[in-house]
């Protein structure tokens, strides 16, 4: 959980423990209370995590910064999503939680059921079934998100339905709400997450996420740098943004496949052209090379992502670290420094790759390096090479230092839990490159 998700979910406890109890408070605790009191809690919880997710869903640009970057906001998206559902498996267990306390207490303590008139009743009723369904849906959504090896399009296509879930379960908390809640923070709250829960949804199936940033562009060049990587030169519209050095875009190559999130490895210049480094990490990736073709339209949204250069600093080191594709924002900075005014930067880059004779982007990184005063290189080729950890980095004042990375989760998280022990005390900067 972030820290986010963390102070979001504390909101709503806090919210819901000054709203009316399920039992009065010159009354008896008991399971039938507890029972009850845990059922509104993670119904609360479910619905505004799951109405948080869907906001987030609709790639809000205007939150970028708060959340730093794109990707940042997508790992929140799923995380809330994740935890929602989570919450809900919660709501239904304790919702079947009825038949053992009255086998274990019985009745006695039993709190009445809240009941309505006419047509509303018949909505709870319905909206209690409804809700039930829509779980086991939600369940399986995050079960194929979960597998990774669940394909991608076939994934990508059972996610819209996604927002037809969340509308259906916010129907059901909506009329299931105890009655009381509505006058308190509590049901102010959700009503605010509701709400903008449902606007984001509609917003989603009316396919108009990212509309005002997509722009038209032709496929320039096309070439396999590697067997693993293709090297993809799109030319924009008029209308294309000048891009900072470090974002990035979702490119649409065909509509049958949607949009894929790739870094853009070049800086801006005038010609507003974008060059993408694809590594073939699936069956659309793969092999990308041979179904592109010059001419050919594209679609690129964008520019989202606040993975830029840092600006040099008189007391901070900086230690910039790339693990394979993740060079690709890195290329970006350097393209930047080469050919703009600022010719000069004080960083070390670390390259891990696995065989550096054979890697595409290593003469690239040498040149720049030979280019760019005061940038240092260490290209880290695991073939022959010890792997990168935090002990290499200390000899950069680890007390005055500060880190970005992109790359492997698995070595991001080797390294930070490795700087701790050799008093790294500056910032670690990472990109959370993961859509799914």
């Amino acid at each position: 959980m972030t820290p986010f998700l963390a102070a979001f979910t504390a909101l709503v406890a806090l919210c819901w423990g000054i709203a009316p109890s399920a039992n009065p408070v010159d009354a008896p605790y008991t399971l039938w209370a507890l029972r009850q009191d845990a059922l509104n809690l993670t119904g609360l919880w479910s619905i505004s995590l799951m109405s948080l997710a869907m906001i987030l869903a609709t790639r809000p640009t205007c939150l970028e910064r708060a959340f730093n970057g794109m990707d940042k906001i997508y790992r929140n998206h799923k995380r809330a999503g994740i935890l929602a559902i989570a919450f809900a498996v919660a709501h239904w267990l304790v919702e079947m939680a009825s038949d053992p306390i009255k086998t274990l207490i019985g009745r006695t303590g039993r709190l009445p059921k809240e009941h309505a008139d006419g047509f509303l009743e018949i909505a709870r009723d319905f909206a209690k079934d409804l809700g039930e369904w829509a779980i086991y849906v939600a369940i399986a959504m995050l079960a194929i998100t979960l597998w990774k090896r669940f394909p991608f399009n076939a994934w990508r296509t059972l996610h819209k339905l996604m927002p037809i879930v969340y509308l259906t379960l916010a129907f059901h908390a909506a009329v299931l709400m105890p009655f009381d809640y509505w006058s308190q923070p509590v049901g102010v709250l959700v009503a605010l997450l509701i709400s903008a829960g449902t606007i984001a949804s509609v917003h989603i199936l009316a396919g108009r996420v990212g509309r005002t940033r997509r722009h038209v562009g032709r496929i320039a060049e096309v070439t396999a740098i590697s067997p693993e990587i293709t090297e993809v030169i799109c030319t924009l519209d008029a209308t294309w943004p000048p891009h900072r050095a470090g974002q990035f875009a979702f490119v649409t190559f065909s509509p049958n496949e949607g949009a894929h999130p790739f870094t853009i490895a070049n800086a801006a210049g005038p010609e507003r052209s974008l060059t993408f480094q694809i590594k073939g990490l699936g069956d659309y990736t793969t092999g990308l090379a041979k179904r592109l073709r010059l001419g050919q339209p594209v679609l690129i949204e964008g520019p989202y992502g606040c993975f830029e250069r840092p600006r040099p600093r008189s007391d901070r080191a900086q230690i910039w670290i790339a693990g394979g594709i993740g060079i690709t924002p890195f290329l970006a900075w350097l393209d930047e420094l080469v050919n703009g005014p600022e010719n000069s930067i004080k960083a070390h880059l670390y390259y891990c790759v696995s065989n550096r004779d054979t890697d595409p982007f290593v003469p690239r990184l040498e040149a720049a390096h030979q280019r760019i005063h005061g940038l240092s290189l260490s290209v880290i080729s695991s073939d022959r090479d010890t792997p990168l950890d935090a002990a290499m980095l200390a000899t950069h004042n680890p007390a005055q230092a500060d880190i970005w990375f992109c790359g492997p989760q698995a070595l991001a998280k080797t390294l930070k839990a490795e700087r701790q022990a050799i008093g790294f005390k500056g910032q670690f900067h990472q990109e959370a490159f993961e859509m799914r």
